[in-house]
């Protein structure tokens, strides 16, 4: 399959599409439960995490700064106030040492976005919080690729109607590239968009839904970046 010739801009999900994310995570709430260890059991812990990093969602947003807030209201929680302030302390630091940590690009990015860059209007479009996307965004060394960012708090369908109304871009005109089905596909879907998936090996349990949900022609899966390449054989060259 390769995509019709009108497509003209290929958007791309930051986070567990262009570098390592989730594995982060999934590390700092091994070492969230360690913690809590001599109170409540892994499975306690990483369940009552989960609880308030959903329920926080729409007060915090996404991104480290609400992970170590909701470990922090779970840790309070859980043990019913006995948690010490050292221990919240560490939890903290926890938090500080993901917003500053070096950011791994997934094998091949550079390549993708160096064989496209000169075809095809490039875009960054991704959900979480502002200081921190932006940061990861310029650490990376991948902003010169992107000629826009666009770093939103939800990606649902009337998000992505917007963003393409404000670059006068019409929906056979975009692809929407991502991990996560939820996030990145159904919603472009939903607007007439075409969208890859290319699953991550480790993806929040908040943005997991069935793939028996896309049924659209204009969906595409792909074991890994590299793959987009061979459905872009026909470029628009830009004036």
């Amino acid at each position: 399959m390769s995509f019709p010739k009108p497509i003209s801009t290929i958007a791309f999900d930051a986070d567990d599409t262009l570098w390592v994310n989730q594995p982060h995570y999934d590390e700092v709430e091994d070492n969230f439960a360690a913690l809590l260890s001599a109170y409540l059991s892994r499975e306690a812990v990483s369940h009552g995490l989960y609880e308030a990093d959903v329920r926080n969602l729409p007060i915090f947003g996404y991104g480290a700064k609400a992970f170590m807030l909701s470990m922090i209201e779970t840790a309070i929680a859980l043990t019913d106030g006995r948690i010490s302030g050292k221990e919240i302390q560490r939890i903290i630091e926890m938090g500080k040492e993901m917003l500053s940590r070096p950011v791994q690009l997934l094998d091949g990015v550079r390549h993708v976005l160096d064989s496209l860059e000169e075809d095809y209007a490039l875009m960054v479009l991704t959900k979480g919080d502002l200081l921190d996307q932006e940061s990861k965004i310029a650490r990376s060394g991948l902003g010169r690729y992107f000629q826009t960012v666009e770093i939103v708090s939800e990606k649902k369908p009337e998000t992505y109607r917007k963003i393409l109304d404000r670059h006068g871009l019409q929906p056979d005109e975009f692809v929407m590239i991502g991990n996560s089905l939820r996030s990145d596909i159904l919603p472009a879907l939903e607007i007439g968009a075409c969208a890859i998936h290319i699953p991550a090996d480790s993806t929040w349990a908040h943005e997991q839904v069935s793939e028996a949900n896309v049924t659209d022609k204009n969906f595409l899966k792909l074991d890994n970046i590299c793959q987009v390449l061979d459905h872009f054989e026909t470029p628009i060259r830009h004036s």
